[in-house]
């Protein structure tokens, strides 16, 4: 089995998941507000697979049958937990493209400009290469590390 690692944004939390499986993205009102995003991008691990490596989440009882795990230094969203077990979000993965989505849950919420997103146009790239180029970045890398926070 294989082992993939991800975490939150500051890096005050991390963890392992081994065999993610059933990687689709959910369209419910819920979930797009817990994202705070059109979508919530999830893998299915079981609950045995997922070891907190670095901290742990927070969780918000979002319902009577599901809660939601979040860093609360940075608030990145992590898990949706529930009575069948843990999903974790896949762009909180180290390598999201390694837990891509397969499949739509309830595509009847999906908002109506998410098809037209393809054909929006799209910035000049340059400015945006700048911008980076001198930014200070205080996000965590998309590795595991021996501290944090990651010192300046």
């Amino acid at each position: 089995m294989t082992a993939y690692s991800g975490g939150c944004q500051c890096g005050a939390v991390r963890f392992r998941a081994t065999d993610p499986h059933n990687p689709g993205i959910c369209h419910c009102r819920m979930c797009q507000k817990a994202f705070g995003s059109p979508f919530a991008a999830l893998v299915e691990v079981d609950t045995e697979n997922v070891e907190w490596t670095r901290g742990s989440p927070s969780y918000f009882q979002s319902s009577d049958k599901v809660r939601r795990g979040f860093c609360a230094q940075c608030g990145t969203p992590l898990t949706y937990t529930h009575d069948g077990g843990v999903e974790l979000a896949i762009c909180a993965f180290d390598d999201p493209m390694a837990v891509a989505p397969n499949h739509q849950v309830n595509h009847s919420a999906r908002l109506a400009f998410f098809d037209g997103l393809p054909a929006l146009p799209a910035d000049d790239e340059t400015a945006y290469a700048e911008y980076q180029a001198g930014l200070k970045n205080r996000q965590h890398p998309d590795h595991d590390t021996d501290r944090w926070p990651m010192e300046d």
